[in-house]
């Protein structure tokens, strides 16, 4: 039996896209520009795979082995993790989702109100600290929830967990899953006192499934198990899943993904890295940022010792954060790709759609393409 990894580490773009202009993402490029804010970028296993071969990185030389390794690019609208992690697997964004740039109307607060006897605070494009500091003493004193969106299509709520039990909260966000047609509906469950609030590893996203057939409905047709690691089981809504794996935090879904590669004799492994886009990206903290990485990168070393033969481990990402963007949302970027074959295999470049990791897997486990799903398999 085959086994096969993809690890998404998340908002780690690799260099504009061409219409990243009309997202207001005009030259940006994450990576690029996080290596040259840190002074060069200290990731010596990523290095040796090919990642300086992708794109000029400072502090990162090309390889002078490089496994598979390219940059991917969306086909579809959007620049959020739902839409990344949807079109890896094949399901391709056919119209942007809608956002809410002047904050929620009035007839969608009401109808909040009434769905969850909970009174609303902020509602308004935020940052996620920011609000909370905003806000949270007006929410410890009166109870009502706080509410913000962003440039991407999101409605969040926070509540501080003395005020609102982490339940109630993904109970009120269900409500409103129910009410409003964004992408994702976001928990966001915060402690501590004023001046220092902090958001728990409690965060649940409310997404909507993915409207068609996806890579990972193909695979468990296929009869190949699908295990999903961090944010991925709730980005899909369950759909093609057949077991979620704790990955709250990087660590979390690090020690899941190294638990699932020793245990594992089949299947697809699907991690999410979440710290690099909501711990560090948008808070522009580009030493916290690089400090994940070189988790990541050492973690990845770990793992090269447990491939097995026949593995294929598959590293990229969805979107990107770019850090020195003026704004502090998402930015419309390629994505990364480090491929690796287990037994070895030459190294090449490919350069394609965000999809091609999909039915590259879906060939590698299945031994066949998935007809009518997009994309083209690079192995």
């Amino acid at each position: 039996m085959r086994r096969a990894a993809v690890v998404v580490i998340d908002a780690c773009g690799a260099g504009a896209l061409p219409d990243a202009g009309e997202y207001g993402d005009a030259g940006t490029n994450t990576l690029a520009h996080l290596a040259e804010a840190v002074g060069g970028l200290d990731l010596p296993v990523l290095g040796s795979l090919g990642l300086g071969s992708i794109l000029p990185l400072r502090g990162v030389a090309p390889a002078a082995a490089p496994v598979v390794h390219g940059r991917l690019a969306a086909q579809g609208h959007g620049k959020d993790s739902t839409a990344g992690h949807w079109e890896l697997m094949g399901v391709v964004s056919e119209a942007p989702a809608p956002t809410y740039p002047a904050g929620f109307p009035d007839e969608v607060v009401d109808a909040l109100r009434r769905a969850t006897g909970h009174e609303f605070v902020a509602n308004r494009p935020a940052n996620g600290i920011a609000v909370l500091d905003d806000f949270g003493e007006e929410h410890l004193r009166t109870g009502a929830l706080i509410l913000y969106t962003s440039q991407d299509s999101v409605l969040q709520i926070a509540a501080h967990v003395d005020r609102v039990a982490p339940d109630e909260l993904y109970a009120v966000c269900a409500a409103a899953r129910e009410l409003v047609d964004v992408g994702r509906v976001i928990a966001r469950p915060f402690e501590g006192r004023p001046g220092d609030f902090r958001r728990t590893a409690g965060r649940r996203d409310f997404a909507l499934a993915p409207p068609r057939e996806s890579y990972l409905d193909a695979l468990r047709d296929a009869g190949v198990a699908v295990h999903a690691v961090g944010k991925v089981d709730d980005l899909f809504a369950g759909r093609g899943i057949d077991r979620a794996h704790p990955g709250a935090t990087n660590e979390a879904a690090l020690a899941s993904t190294g638990r699932l590669l020793h245990e594992l004799e089949g299947g697809l492994i699907f991690t999410n890295l979440i710290e690099t886009d909501q711990v560090y990206g948008h808070r522009k903290d580009v030493d916290g940022f690089h400090r994940a990485l070189r988790e990541i990168d050492a973690e990845v070393g770990r793992w090269m010792a447990q491939l097995r033969r026949d593995d294929l481990l598959i590293i990229t990402a969805d979107h990107g954060c770019d850090p020195a963007a003026a704004h502090s949302d998402h930015t419309r970027e390629h994505a990364p790709l480090l491929a690796v074959v287990q037994p070895d295999r030459p190294g090449f470049r490919h350069d394609g759609a965000l999809a091609d990791v999909g039915a590259t897997v879906h060939r590698w486990l299945a031994g066949a393409d998935a007809a009518g799903l997009p994309g083209r398999a690079f192995i």
